[in-house]
């Protein structure tokens, strides 16, 4: 079994594009993660991101990651011998890119060729969501227009996560990155060309996200599966090390604002015969949420959702 692979450049060829459209609200309704191909993104530019992270990881970041509390924390496990599994780290080497905060300077074109990187993706997301807004009957830009909080807002947050995972002394002992959902709304990563690791929950099996060279993987987060009222899922992931290869991963999330409200869209409590459905996600701030994620991200994810509740 392995999640859907979507030629997203035939959404723009009128005979193909009823049949994107579907495929993509399979991967939406049925996997939460499904991966794009011929997206629109270089792959002059995708190489130039794969050359960068990869020297910026030797250069600024390789000699902390063997000082880092995951590598002592397993170097304590290993001696100790009795069974015991780290449970409370992961085995990742990872740093945040935003914008107004400062990046790594040591590592020639870093900054140029992710700001261009970043760029792109954003544009990438955010007509993501408008497929999502077709799909689910909304008008465009719904789903753009709740994570701003309004028509013509530009306070979404859009971070850039940049993951390695080097080689593994002890992988029976230590998760890459533990079982979890994503707390936002789109996320769009790019992963490693060679180095797999990468699984989701599906049906109650864990399913491996097949590496494709260049292309990006989209997951949808919790925010998604709230305003769609529950057509869309946001999906159980976690990552695996081995004792070989370094991993790459870089995730783009697209978010609400913090101060977004998030609630099912009003349009997908009606059927086609106007009765009523059910209202199945409450209304929340956005930023409560996150707030609550912070403690519970590894924890079952319904529970999250009513712990944030309150009045708006």
């Amino acid at each position: 079994m392995a999640i859907p692979v979507i030629d997203f450049s035939k959404l723009d060829n009128g005979e193909s594009r009823a049949e994107t459209l579907a495929q993509i609200a399979n991967g939406c309704e049925e996997w939460g993660f499904f991966q794009l191909v011929n997206h629109g993104i270089s792959d002059e530019l995708l190489e130039r991101v794969k050359r960068v992270c990869e020297e910026c990881f030797k250069m600024e970041r390789e000699e902390n990651f063997k000082n880092s509390t995951a590598m002592n924390l397993l170097k304590e496990l290993a001696q100790k011998n009795n069974g015991e599994k780290l449970e409370d780290a992961d085995w990742e080497d990872v740093f945040t890119l935003m914008d107004g905060v400062e990046w790594p300077s040591n590592t020639p074109g870093f900054k140029e060729t992710m700001g261009e990187y970043r760029s792109e993706l954003k544009k990438l997301a955010e007509k993501m969501m408008e497929v999502m807004d077709e799909n689910l009957g909304l008008p465009k830009g719904n789903i753009k227009r709740a994570f701003n909080c309004g028509e013509g807002g530009n306070e979404a947050f859009f971070g850039t996560k940049v993951s390695h995972y080097p080689p593994c002394p002890h992988p029976e002992l230590v998760n890459g990155l533990r079982a979890h959902t994503d707390a936002g709304g789109v996320i769009l990563l790019f992963q490693d060309d060679n180095v797999g690791g990468l699984q989701i929950l599906k049906d109650g099996q864990w399913i491996d996200v097949q590496p494709i060279p260049n292309a990006i993987v989209i997951n949808t987060g919790d925010q998604i599966e709230v305003l769609s009222n529950g057509r869309y899922k946001s999906v159980w992931h976690r990552v695996l090390v081995g004792t070989s290869g370094n991993r790459r991963s870089i995730a783009s999330f697209y978010n609400p604002s913090l101060k977004a409200t998030i609630a099912p869209a009003p349009e997908l409590l009606l059927e086609k015969t106007d009765q009523e459905l059910d209202q199945i996600y409450p209304k929340f701030v956005f930023g409560d949420y996150m707030s609550v994620y912070a403690q519970q991200k590894f924890l079952p994810k319904e529970p999250r959702f009513q712990a944030v509740v309150r009045a708006v």
